[in-house]
This record gives structure tokens, C-alpha cells and sequence, in this order.
């Protein structure tokens, strides 16, 4: 008797095993965006419910999360069941742990898929800017994502302005530093003339070195 319950319980564990399965691709495409809906089985979900709109998206996403949390539940009772029964040997306890190995990982991609779902809405609502209940049309979603375009583009040619403007302020002072050091060099000249003309007036180091440090300091800026 206890053999007979048991290899029904390990029966419907493992037909719940392969739903499961099958639930999981379903919804790990929905949950990616991809819209799809194929091996979704007997759920209340048609095919018609691939469309793309988030909103209606996020309601057939919702509806299949609640359903696999169910049927995973509903494995885990009958795993539960089966530890229940008297052990009939090592091979329906390595049978036994293999559906508990099983369930684990069924809920690690569970939630994995939920998380990245997540994050992927919070992606697409930062993107928008407006968030996904403002609306679900793919015409405002696409008018919202070239008004942002249009915004970056304008924020871009407000910078390249900026950048052309602290050129020319550049150019323009080294066109000044370039035109003192001439005229500084002009002057050094004109005083080598004088103190050629006048030995006396090259005595004075004070005038000597203040033309000097004028010079070097014009060189400096260059």
C-alpha cells in the first residue's frame, strides 16, 4: 500500500514537474519582453494576450507568476507527502532528494525571473520618464522617446556652443599674451639701442634687471 501511494505521488510529482518546466519558459519570455506565450498550457492565458502593451503585459506576467507560485507550492506539499511515506529503499530516497533538488531549482529561476523582470520595468520607466500607468500606447511611448531624444540632442548643441565659446576666449588671449611679448621685445630693443647710444644708462642695474624680469616673464606666459 505504501509502495502503491507512493509511485502515484511520484507520478504526479513529476507531471507537475514538467508544467512547471514549461510555465518557466513562458514566463521568463513575457518577463524579458519578449511578448511570448507558447507552452503556457492550460492556464486562462490565450495567445491573444502577447501584446505588446505594457500595461497588458504586466497583467499576463502577474496572472502566471501567481499560477507557478501555485503549482510550486503544490509540488512542495507533494514532496512532503512522499518524505512522509515509510522509506522503500536508497533508490526512493535519492528519488525522493532529486524532486526536493528539483523544487529548489524551480524557485531559484522563479525568482530570478521575477528580479530581472523588475528591474527591467524600472529601466523602461526611467526611459519614459512619465512611468508605465501615465500610458500604455506604443505611439505616446514612442513620442516620449524622441521628445527625450530631441531634449538630449538640444542639451548636446548647448554644450558644443559652450566648448566653441572657451576656444575662442582661449584663442583669444593667446592672441594678447602673444602681442605683449612683442611688445615687451620691442622695448627690450629699443633699450639696447638707447644703451648703446648712452653707455652710462646700462650703470644702472636697476633698469637693467627690470627689463630683464619683464622679458622673462613675457616668455613665461607664452
Amino acid at each position: 500500500m505504501g509502495s502503491s501511494s507512493y509511485d502515484v505521488l511520484r507520478k504526479q510529482a513529476r507531471t507537475l514537474e514538467n508544467d512547471i518546466d514549461l510555465k518557466l519558459v513562458a514566463f521568463s519570455k513575457i518577463g524579458a519582453g519578449s511578448g511570448g506565450s507558447s507552452g503556457i498550457g492550460n492556464s486562462n492565458i490565450s495567445n491573444s494576450s502577447a501584446d505588446t502593451s505594457p500595461l497588458l503585459g504586466d497583467h499576463v506576467f502577474d496572472s502566471l507568476s501567481e499560477e507557478i507560485e501555485q503549482m510550486l507550492e503544490k509540488l512542495s506539499t507533494l514532496n512532503e507527502s512522499m518524505s512522509d511515506l515509510p522509506a522503500t529503499g536508497a533508490a526512493a530516497m535519492h528519488t525522493l532528494q532529486r524532486h526536493r533538488e528539483i523544487l529548489h531549482g524551480y524557485r531559484q529561476e522563479f525568482n530570478k525571473i521575477c528580479a530581472n523582470h523588475t528591474v527591467r520595468i524600472e529601466r523602461e520607466e526611467l526611459l519614459r520618464g512619465s512611468g508605465l500607468t501615465t500610458s500604455g500606447s506604443p505611439s505616446i511611448s514612442g513620442l516620449s522617446r524622441r521628445e527625450m531624444y530631441m531634449k538630449e540632442t538640444g542639451h548636446l548643441s548647448s554644450a558644443s556652443h559652450l566648448v566653441n565659446d572657451q576656444i575662442n576666449i582661449a584663442i583669444e588671449t593667446r592672441d594678447n599674451l602673444h602681442a605683449q611679448r612683442q611688445a615687451f621685445k620691442r622695448l627690450q630693443t629699443r633699450f639696447n639701442d638707447i644703451s648703446n647710444r648712452f653707455p652710462l644708462i646700462s650703470s644702472y642695474p636697476f633698469v637693467s634687471v627690470s627689463f630683464s624680469v619683464s622679458i622673462s616673464r613675457s616668455d613665461a606666459i607664452r
